[in-house]
């Protein structure tokens, strides 16, 4: 088992883990190439956000630095699977070592064949819940809105969507169009620069 770092990540100032963060993620989840999307465009680079939100150091950091995001009316977080999955997670863990516990819930995209054929997994809350949406990579949006509209549907209030990384490609105006408020941690642009220069520095 290799060394980890992790105590400097729960430790580490607020702007630290940002820089650790956008290093993280330059270095294991952006590659360039030619990739289709799952909104169906084409691509010269990806994003593969689980590189680092299925990492240890990756996934304390994310959950720190999304949970100082949180509106202070959150009561819990929620996102659609498979993305979302461990940022919830995350997040719901830091909550609980902050002495302000949130519960997470996951989204799946089609209703349970079996059981109670839910749409939504984990502790049943109250109507009128304030939750806010997580996301990894938002491109056109379409993820995060459908996990906005299960969630509105069952009767939760939805007003904060956040996210790793904003690829910039028209989910920001959609959200703002519906009035849903957006937080980024990273723009494509950073993430790319960040590339760039970690390749500049190996030469």
């Amino acid at each position: 088992m290799k060394p980890s770092t992790n105590l400097s990540i729960a430790t580490a100032s607020l702007d630290s883990l940002r820089s650790i963060l956008l290093d993280l993620i330059a270095r294991k989840a952006y590659v360039e190439g030619d990739f289709l999307l799952s909104s169906g465009q084409r691509s010269s680079y990806y994003i593969n956000g689980k590189q680092v939100t299925l990492d240890a150091d990756g996934a304390l950091a994310i959950g720190r630095l999304f949970f100082s995001l949180l509106p202070n009316n959150t009561q819990a977080v929620a996102g659609l699977t498979l993305g979302a999955d461990p940022l919830v997670t995350a997040v719901s863990v830091v909550s609980a070592l902050e002495n302000q516990p949130i519960p997470a819930l996951i989204i799946r995209k089609e209703a349970k064949g079996h059981g109670t054929r839910a749409y939504i997994e984990g502790p049943n809350l109250d109507s009128g819940t304030n939750i806010a949406v997580l996301e990894d990579v938002v491109t056109t949006g379409r993820s995060a809105m459908l996990a906005f509209e299960r969630l509105t549907t069952a009767g939760y209030q939805v007003n904060t969507i956040l996210a790793l990384v904003d690829r910039e490609q028209g989910g920001r105006e959609l959200y703002e169009s519906k009035g849903i408020k957006f937080y980024p941690l990273f723009t494509i642009g950073q993430i790319q620069e960040k590339f760039r220069e970690n390749a500049t520095s190996n030469i």
